[in-house]
């Protein structure tokens, strides 16, 4: 039996009047919302593509005069991305720039807007794999303990940090936790992920340990928290956001003296690879990511080969 396909996101904002001509805007608005209903992609992903679309259009306008998707041509689109790398976006932009571009210009000859697609045979860029940048063991301790144990802001701080290393959760999934999530007889948690796919992962010991203290604790003392269901909130009783959680990290990460070496996924990465170097088997760690391909986690075998290798010159007679 297949899964029951998740609700659509809800619908994105119409953008200012007159930043686009109206046949751009409405091919742009109809590729939007397909993406929407029949992709279930998550609102974050939506506005992405609609920034990185909108950012090609309005140069072309501006540039070019151009009023129609059909008036662009594959010389339009090389030159845009030139212009973006003259402009410093790093590669990695450039080529989902062009990836944006793509799939809105297939989706337009697939309704019959447009009768050829113009960037069909421009070259995607080639992406060096750059390795994720992680945390040792020891500094993942150092950063747990940071926000301290005072005080309901300690507690809440404590609990995120634990979620997002004990079960390698996105930032988005960590704050859309509901205490609902929860299942504490099997000791595990349902994660939220993108395109409103779920997934259940272990939850340690220690996690679980400040998640209990956090909800029976500082939450309870918050204004509305019992009417609340997300797990996470701030001082107003309100939902904690994305940007106000990693604002949160950053400051645990500088007390802890790991200011430069915190980014938005070094726990999720931490996660990962600490599961391998312990002997975790690739799929598992796969499927506890939420990875749909496990070619996205074998990026982290180069990471347990670094290590292996570590252990082996530090052991081996002849290492």
């Amino acid at each position: 039996m297949s899964a029951p396909r998740p609700p659509p996101s809800p619908p994105l904002p119409a953008p200012p009047a007159g930043e686009l001509p109206g046949g751009l805007a409405g091919g742009l608005a109809g590729f939007l919302e397909a993406l929407r209903v029949e992709a279930g992609l998550s609102r974050n992903t939506l506005l992405a593509y609609r920034s990185d679309l909108e950012s090609f259009l309005g140069w072309a306008a501006r540039r070019e005069g151009l009023a129609d998707w059909a008036e662009i041509t594959a010389e339009t689109v090389v030159d845009h991305l030139t212009h973006c790398r003259r402009r410093g976006l790093a590669e990695a932009s450039v080529a989902r720039r062009l990836s944006a571009l793509r799939m809105c210009l297939r989706h337009l000859v697939a309704e019959g807007l447009l009768s050829r697609d113009p960037a069909a045979r421009i070259a995607t860029p080639v992406l060096a794999r750059l390795l994720p940048t992680t945390l040792g063991v020891e500094e993942v301790e150092r950063l747990l303990a940071a926000p301290g144990t005072e005080g309901w802001r300690a507690e809440r701080d404590t609990a995120l940090l634990e979620v997002l290393y004990a079960c390698g959760a996105r930032i988005g999934e960590a704050v859309a936790l509901r205490t609902g999530d929860l299942e504490p007889s099997l000791r595990v948690l349902t994660l939220h992920g993108k395109g409103k796919k779920t997934r259940i992962v272990p939850l340690g010991a220690r996690a679980r340990e400040a998640i209990d203290r956090w909800r029976a604790g500082g939450r309870l003392l918050l204004p509305g928290a019992r009417r609340q269901p997300e797990l996470f909130l701030t001082k107003s009783g309100r939902p904690l956001d994305r940007s106000t959680a990693w604002r949160r990290v950053k400051a645990a990460a500088q007390r802890a003296g790991l200011a430069g070496r915190i980014s938005p996924h070094t726990l999720r990465h931490s996660f990962a690879t600490h599961l391998l170097e312990g002997g975790a088997d690739l799929r598992s760690v796969q499927e506890m990511l939420g990875h749909a391909s496990i070619r996205t986690t074998e990026i982290y075998t180069h990471l347990d080969a670094e290590h292996v290798r570590s252990i082996h010159r530090l052991y081996h007679p002849r290492g």
